[in-house]
Formats: C-alpha cells, sequence, structure tokens
C-alpha cells in the first residue's frame, strides 16, 4: 500500500476501531500525535507499534517535540530548552551555543526514534521580531545568520540520530502579531524585505533539509493567498529559486489562517494544487472524513518518495539508549542551559 498525501490525529491514548479504518485509507500517508495522547514513554510505544503494524510500509509518525512550551512528551522524556535560549547561548560564546543546538536537536530525535517517532516538525527558523507571541521563544534569533547557524546545528544533530527535520513556517511567521491558530495573519511587507526570513531556510536546504512546513500567513505583496495555497510560494520560491526537492507540509488545515480556502476539504484540495506533499488535517474528525471523500484517488507518486525519505533510521532502544555516554553528555548539556543562573551577592 502506498502513503497518501493526509496525515491525521487520533483522539486519545489507544487507538479506537474508527481509528484504525480510517488510518488504513491509501490516502492517509501518517499521524502527528499531540499531548493527549501521551501517558507515558511505554504507553506512546505500544500505540505507535500498534498504529504501524496497520499497513505496509508503514504510517509516517510525527510530532511537534520542538522544546520549550512546545513539547508534547514529557514525562520520561528530557525538557528541553526553548530555542531561544539556544540562541542567548550562542550569544555569550557561538561555539558553545552551536554545540549546544547539535546536542538538543539529538537529544529530541534520539529519545523519539526510541520509541518509534519518524519525524518532528522541528526546528522553528522564523526570525524572532519581538511582535509575535505564538512564535515568541520558539525562535532561536532575530538574527538570520544566527538562526541559520543555529538551525543547521540542530538539523545536524536530528540527522545524526536517525531523524529528518522539518523547518517552519516558510517564508517566516516571526513579523505579524496575529496567531494562524484563531485569526488571519497578513504580512504587508516587500518581497526584498522578507529575504532574511527565508535565507535559514536557504541555509538548510543547502545542508539537505528534508522537509519544510509552509505558513498560514498572507504576503499580499507576493501573493493574495497564504502561503501554503500559494503556488508563487511554493513551486516559485521554495522549488525554484531556493532548489527544495524535499517534502512540503502543509500547517494544520483547521486552523483559522487557512479558512480562506473554504471548507476543510476545499483547503486540502488548494494545498496540494498548489504545490504541497502533504496536508495537516487535525482536531476535527469529520472535516478529516470529508478530505479523504474529497480527494477521492489523488496520489502523487512524487510526493510519496519524498514522504517516504522522511521514516527515521533505526536507533537504540530506550534502555541502551538512556544508558550510553553521547544521551548522558547531552543531557547533561541541556540540564546545565535549564538551571537557574547562580545568584551572586556582593561583599
Amino acid at each position: 500500500m502506498t502513503l497518501g498525501p493526509v496525515m491525521l490525529d487520533l483522539a486519545s491514548t489507544q487507538l479506537m476501531p474508527e481509528d484504525r479504518d480510517l488510518l488504513q485509507h491509501p490516502l492517509v500517508g501518517g499521524v502527528i500525535l499531540f499531548r493527549r495522547n501521551f501517558a507515558s514513554g511505554a504507553q506512546v510505544a505500544a500505540l505507535i507499534d500498534e498504529i504501524r503494524a496497520l499497513r505496509h510500509p508503514h504510517l509516517i509518525i510525527g510530532v511537534d517535540q520542538e522544546g520549550g512550551r512546545v513539547q508534547r512528551f514529557r514525562e520520561g522524556f528530557t525538557a528541553l530548552p526553548s530555542m531561544r535560549l539556544l540562541g542567548h547561548r550562542y550569544d555569550m560564546d557561538r561555539a558553545e551555543g552551536l554545540a549546544l543546538a547539535r546536542q538538543c536537536g539529538w537529544l529530541m530525535a534520539a529519545e523519539l526514534r526510541a520509541v518509534g517517532v519518524d519525524l518532528s516538525f522541528a526546528p522553528v527558523v522564523d526570525l524572532d521580531y519581538g511582535v509575535s507571541e505564538v512564535i515568541g521563544d520558539r525562535a532561536f534569533h532575530r538574527s538570520a545568520r544566527a538562526v541559520a547557524d543555529l538551525g543547521v546545528a540542530f538539523m545536524h544533530g536530528m540527522r545524526s540520530a536517525g531523524m529528518a527535520a522539518t523547518a517552519k513556517h516558510f517564508p517566516g511567521h516571526g513579523a505579524v502579531t496575529a496567531d494562524s491558530h484563531v485569526s488571519q495573519p497578513i504580512d504587508r511587507r516587500e518581497h526584498a524585505d522578507l529575504l532574511d526570513d527565508t535565507y535559514p531556510y536557504a541555509r538548510l536546504i543547502d545542508n539537505g533539509l528534508a522537509a519544510i512546513m509552509m505558513s498560514h500567513v498572507i504576503y499580499p505583496a507576493v501573493d493574495t493567498l497564504p502561503a501554503g495555497f500559494s503556488p508563487r510560494w511554493i513551486r516559485d520560491e521554495l522549488r525554484t529559486r531556493l532548489g527544495f526537492e524535499g517534502a512540503v507540509f502543509s500547517d494544520d488545515l483547521s486552523m483559522v489562517g487557512a479558512s480562506v480556502a473554504g471548507a476543510i476539504a476545499d483547503r486540502a484540495r488548494a494545498a496540494l494544487e498548489a504545490g504541497c506533499d502533504v496536508v495537516l488535517v487535525c482536531n476535527d474528525r469529520a472535516g478529516a472524513v470529508a478530505t479523504i471523500a474529497a480527494l477521492e484517488d489523488r496520489i502523487d507518486p512524487v510526493g510519496q518518495i519524498r514522504l517516504a525519505r522522511l521514516r527515521g533510521r533505526p536507533g537504540p532502544e530506550r534502555d541502551a539508549l538512556l544508558a550510553s555516554n553521547e544521551w548522558r553528555q547531552c543531557e547533561r548539556a541541556v540540564a546545565n542551559v535549564m538551571a537557574p543562573p547562580e545568584l551572586r551577592l556582593d561583599a
């Protein structure tokens, strides 16, 4: 069975009969897990094994495990710092900041691979303009060069642990105050002013970036459509100008920022026609069912190949991972950066 272009979510910590039926549909290619799907490392590993057993080749399993305030799996997993903390360390000591970013990428990916997750939607490479609350400390830095440096290091850490990176949110979500989960962000800058935002993507692409997630932001100086529905952004900018050959994900189509494209099924069709390889339909089971019905047999062989390439490489099981020197060193480095600074009072 092939991998289709739709990635869905689950309602709970276990598979329901309707989940099994839906996940076996040929248009489904992956599952994204959320906090509600997690009770423990052992439970989520068993859930993932059950999902994988439904299909061959198995569905791609993804999660948002960025670090900081966006970390779906917590108990039994290392608490990762916000990316802004890595940016602060980079400012104090560039080499140390890059080493820490690589260690965080490795640690995050290795722990997820040990329970069977293929893909974390990370790193965020939006620039921190200081105006976006939904991005905020999820961003590494205000400087495009610093974001690129740290993003490449984080990606290399993920890759060494057997996981592909997914940079987001193209071409950049950091300069708008509106949150696309609940409203429609509009960035009115000219195309030339957006080149800083796309610079980190260019650097990561040059270093073998495997996947990108689009934003739901509208950039009217470039196109009247949100980026995730825009052939101008996906085909002209991302594929042609930047030469990206990996997988392109939509952001969650249930978000308000995607509503300009119509009903959920219409959004999915529009995103795929614009050039996305995979569409995320989350928190709306009726919409997911309608999307699959509307797409009929829409399967792109090239998109299938791009998605299949995101499958994680084998790594050590959890007990072996936690006993390894590399895990201990990375966990210690992360604990140090997460620790509150020592308070020193002058005598």
